[in-house]
């Protein structure tokens, strides 16, 4: 048993010890209705796949290294686990103490939804004893604090303190009087965060990667000082075969304000060749942004920042990155001082995305797309596409002027944020490949493909449901260009398809608002249209229909890293 493993355990041990069993019954209870059946129907949503990378490149040390870093990725799972809801680890702990087979599998979806509620059924519960409503603020802040109550708290505050009440890397907390108070993470974690820090260090003894040892060393004090900013800059810059992410970034789970970074483990290998072949895509970037569809005064003049694209194949996963739907790319970090001076980076995982296309996309497709297009449908425009998305989240309004105040379409658009954010980047990453295409920059036998390909993925995205940022985003996008004329359904065969000679408008038009509503922090717009076409309609809904016997996303299973 490794050390974090043996720390989990401890930690197991002391909560149910100390906060006795889930309402008081170390026995697994499910939630209504739920029964052995409808749990096994849960899971088979999930689709067991095999995750690998090649380590055959990697140096006896460097494999050395690796695996403490797989070692660390237990420990952010036990921080995550934490973040979801105060009560979250309790349950966990009473789960892994039941060894019937019927406790086996509650405690199978608890850890593919890292939490007892199913995020594919509009975060319902499967297990009794909790609350009937996740907490839309997780455990970042005081349950039953409001909205009202935490604005006019912070905003009473100086400016540095607010800075942190507001910030990525701290948790509300109440005092002895009742009052709010910001806790680091440092502090709020620091039991799981010193001994990750230590696996951290001994990786960066261990490597023989300069970069990465001065990442990981950054890295690890950052754990403990609560400080990102010189690890996340060390990050960027970083180029080694090993391509860890690790530590708090993204803030979905923050429904309240998205405020708040959620843990998260990637730890990866990085494909050399196929990331110099995405490099040319960086070289474009400022084009497309001064060729976006919105008033010239929201373009940014100068990005000048540098934007490295890596293609990666996944080894393990840690945190939130393992809850629910498997995320397929990213685009880090989210600290807007890191972005504005130094940029982002993309990260494209394409063992995960190989997998999504062949065990989800293709049987999709050919359920929800016109036959006549169904073919089209191809890896390298979903690739290509997930590589723009990502791309396009560096690209457009970030820091806005509000009212003659500075300040960023994040915080502006409070918890529509996120939705609205992955939107602009599908639909805007479409703007800019169709842009390239165009310039002759991306071959124009994608053209087709990309459109159709895109079609058929929203289809597998909103079933993720609409109370997730992604298929939000996804509902508003397809709602709009339907509307648009740019998708066409057909009530003989009952299936979609893509309008070719209309299909551009509607994704220049829909770039345009959704930007143009950001650059302008304009709330209210954001609520209209996510309220308007973000939702499911009834063609939609006869397809989803059809799409039950077809897994929903996978489960990756990943080898032992020796």
């Amino acid at each position: 048993m490794s050390n974090s493993q043996m720390f989990s355990v401890l930690v197991c041990l002391l909560s149910i010890t100390v906060l006795g069993t889930v309402r008081g019954s170390a026995q697994v209870r499910t939630q209504g209705d739920v029964t052995r059946t409808t749990i096994d129907d849960k899971i088979r949503r999930f689709v067991p796949v095999e995750i690998s990378g090649d380590l055959t490149g990697l140096s006896i040390n460097d494999r050395r290294a690796l695996s403490k870093l797989v070692e660390a990725t237990k420990l952010v799972d036990s921080i995550f686990l934490r973040q979801v809801w105060s009560g979250n680890s309790q349950v966990h702990c009473t789960l892994e103490a039941n060894d019937s087979p019927w406790g086996a599998d509650i405690r199978h979806y608890f850890n593919i939804n890292m939490g007892p509620w199913s995020k594919l059924d509009r975060d319902e519960p499967f297990i009794g004893g909790v609350p009937a409503l996740k907490p839309p603020g997780a455990n970042f802040y005081p349950e039953g604090m409001t909205k009202e109550e935490f604005d006019s708290w912070q905003r009473e505050l100086p400016e540095q303190e607010r800075s942190q009440a507001t910030g990525f890397f701290t948790v509300i907390r109440r005092d002895n009087d009742g009052n709010l108070f910001a806790r680091p993470y440092s502090e709020e974690y620091r039991e799981f965060l010193e001994p990750a820090a230590q696996l951290l260090k001994e990786a960066a003894v261990l490597t023989e990667n300069p970069g990465l040892k001065t990442f990981l060393f950054l890295r690890a004090d950052a754990f403990l000082t609560n400080d990102y900013y010189q690890s996340d800059v060390a990050w960027m810059h970083l180029n080694s075969p090993i391509e860890p992410t690790i530590g708090p970034y993204e803030t979905y789970m923050d429904e309240l304000f998205g405020n708040k970074a959620a843990f998260e483990a990637f730890i990866t290998i990085r494909d050399e060749e196929e990331s110099g072949k995405l490099e040319k895509f960086s070289s474009h970037l400022q084009e497309i942004e001064n060729n976006l569809p919105i008033d010239p005064r929201y373009l940014n003049s100068s990005l000048g920042k540098l934007s490295p694209i890596c293609v990666v194949d996944e080894i393990a996963i840690g945190g939130e990155a393992r809850a629910g739907v498997q995320t397929a790319a990213f685009n880090l970090p989210n600290d807007e001082r890191v972005v504005r001076e130094h940029g982002s980076k993309r990260i494209l995982l394409k063992n995960v995305q190989e997998a999504k296309f062949r065990q989800i996309l293709i049987p999709v497709a050919f359920s929800a797309i016109d036959p006549d297009q169904a073919a089209l449908v191809n890896f390298e425009p979903f690739f290509t596409h997930i590589l723009a998305h990502e791309l396009m989240h560096g690209l457009g309004p970030n820091t806005i002027n509000v009212g003659g105040r500075q300040t960023t379409v994040r915080q502006e658009m409070k918890e529509l944020g996120s939705a609205l954010e992955e939107a602009k980047a599908d639909v805007s990453g479409l703007f800019a490949l169709q842009f390239l295409i165009d310039k002759g920059v991306v071959e124009k036998s994608l053209e087709r493909q990309m459109y159709v390909t895109y079609l058929a993925s929203m289809f597998r995205s909103v079933r993720f449901g609409t109370n997730e940022a992604h298929g939000l985003g996804t509902a508003l996008q397809f709602n709009y260009l339907t509307q648009e004329g740019g998708f066409a359904y057909d009530d003989e065969t009952q299936r979609f398809s893509v309008n070719f000679d209309t299909i551009r408008t509607g994704v220049s038009k829909l770039t345009r608002k959704i930007m143009t509503i950001q650059a302008e922090g304009d709330y209210n717009k954001a609520k209209e249209l996510l309220g308007t076409y973000g939702v499911v309609k009834p063609e939609m809904q006869a397809i989803l229909d059809r799409l039950s016997d077809i897994p929903v996303d996978i489960e990756p299973l990943f080898a032992p890293v020796e």
